[in-house]
């Protein structure tokens, strides 16, 4: 089964050293890169075939593609493929592109399925939430899953606008978790911590808290509960938190990140 990629940059390499890492053949899968040096880079770290348009991959015969261009290049290249398409099923990894608006770029295509990973996806830690047309059968489905599953975990949507949920929550999640430990790094070297010491401190106690919270069937609140002893330091610095309403801050912000994302559904999909 030949997958072709559309765009070799830091996501596609990652879904294809992840695809690669669980045991697919490097010479199954193609790369179509622009650019000379990532192409050059693709090539020396993973083995694979390079191309520098789609018509030179000769894509008739190929059974996946997966789109992983920038947004704001998906019109363009969604009307290049159009022309060139048998029946393969197609993967956006494009943020804010809406299938409907994919399928009119490719001349009413609907072999399709949308997907939303996150950054972590590149040291393959990644979750991605999915959503296929409704014309797409199971075993395409399946094709997707193992794809995307290549870099991380997976979750179907019954609803493609649940995608624009899922962006702003893992989308954009990673960002919120490094500006909390950019707050904890400045706290702790506020407080005559060395800056090494302060980042190993951060990093480690983010990191055990979420293995503990995915280990474990209590809550969050409940973990935090056994954490915050009555009069202590926790309920403390808790309480400055509540105060300041940051709990409120943060979903307030996960809403305005799902909104722009409909936004950005609607402008990048315009023909305007």
């Amino acid at each position: 089964m030949r997958v072709v990629f559309i765009g070799g940059g830091n996501m596609g390499r990652a879904l294809a050293g992840g695809m690669i890492a669980q045991g697919r053949v490097p010479s199954t899968i193609d790369v179509v890169e622009i650019s000379p040096e990532a192409r050059e880079r693709m090539q020396r770290d993973l083995g694979v075939r390079t191309f520098a348009d789609p018509t030179s991959a000769g894509l008739e015969d190929a059974a996946i593609i997966v789109i992983a261009v920038k947004p704001q290049s998906m019109r363009e290249t969604a009307r290049a493929l159009a022309t060139q398409l048998s029946t393969p099923l197609i993967i956006s990894i494009a943020a804010g592109i809406r299938l409907d608006d994919l399928s009119r770029w490719l001349n009413g295509y609907q072999r399709l399925v949308r997907a939303m990973p996150n950054t972590p996806a590149l040291i393959r830690k990644g979750i991605t939430g999915l959503y296929a047309h409704p014309s797409v059968t199971d075993q395409a489905r399946a094709a997707a899953q193992e794809i995307l599953g290549a870099v991380g975990d997976t979750i179907w949507c019954d609803r493609e606008e649940q995608i624009d949920a899922i962006t702003a929550v893992s989308g954009s999640g990673p960002a919120y978790v490094f500006y909390f430990l950019e707050a904890m790094i400045a706290g702790a070297e506020s407080l005559g911590l060395s800056s090494e010491n302060a980042r190993r401190l951060a990093y480690a106690t983010a990191s055990g808290a979420i293995e503990l919270a995915a280990q474990t069937s209590d809550s969050p609140s409940g973990l935090r509960a056994q954490v915050t002893s009555k009069g202590g330091t926790t309920e403390a610095a808790l309480a400055i938190l509540e105060a300041r309403e940051v709990k409120a801050a943060l979903i307030d912000a996960i809403a305005e990140a799902d909104a722009r994302a409909r936004e950005l559904g609607r402008l990048l999909g315009s023909d305007g």
